[in-house]
Parts: structure tokens; C-alpha cells; sequence
């Protein structure tokens, strides 16, 4: 089972289409047989959070935090890396700031 912090390849279906593609993703957290991850890209071009080849990615990628979505346990597949601690946290931190607008005083 993955856990979070995992960089995994997943089946994901495209939200432009009804094509389901093998992609890395980075799981954010796993509850009652779904798995909830970020998608990875190597469009080292898009805006998010860089994952390189010397922290373990086979190409210079990017964690795309604004392309969050759920999958199944049976669609994820081979855990490709594990993301160091500051990694981790650097995540936790941009997801914190995005969802700020639902903290209620």
C-alpha cells in the first residue's frame, strides 16, 4: 500500500477525455480503499513544485498541486520513489496556503 509521499505510477483518467493513461503521481493520503494523489509532470515548464533526477525522478518532473484527484486502490501501481521529508513538507505547505480560504476564523 502506498503511503503518502510515495511517488507512484497510476492509472488516471484525463479530465479532457475518457483516456485512462499510466502516469506518476505523488500520494497525498490513502482512507477506505482510495488513494487521493497529485499529478506529475515532465513539462518541467508548469508551475508547481520540482522533483529532480538527482532526488530520484527518472526526468526532471514537476508536482502539479492544482491537479489533485482520486483513485482507487486497483489503479495504483509500482511505487517509483519515496520524497524526502522537506519534500514533504514543502508540499504540505503550498496545499496549507491553497486551502487557507476554507479556515474560518
Amino acid at each position: 500500500m502506498p503511503k503518502p509521499g510515495d511517488v507512484i505510477l497510476a492509472s488516471v483518467q484525463f479530465t479532457d477525455t475518457n483516456e485512462v493513461k499510466v502516469r506518476p503521481a505523488v500520494v497525498l493520503f490513502e482512507e477506505l480503499g482510495n488513494i487521493v494523489i497529485a499529478g506529475v509532470t515532465s513539462n518541467t515548464k508548469m508551475k508547481g513544485i520540482p522533483l529532480t533526477k538527482r532526488e530520484g525522478a527518472i526526468k526532471d518532473s514537476v508536482i502539479k498541486l492544482n491537479y489533485i484527484f482520486t483513485i482507487s486502490n486497483k489503479m495504483a501501481g509500482k511505487i517509483v520513489l519515496h520524497l524526502s521529508n522537506e519534500k514533504k513538507q514543502l508540499i504540505f505547505e503550498e496545499l496549507s496556503k491553497r486551502l487557507s480560504g476554507l479556515k474560518t476564523q
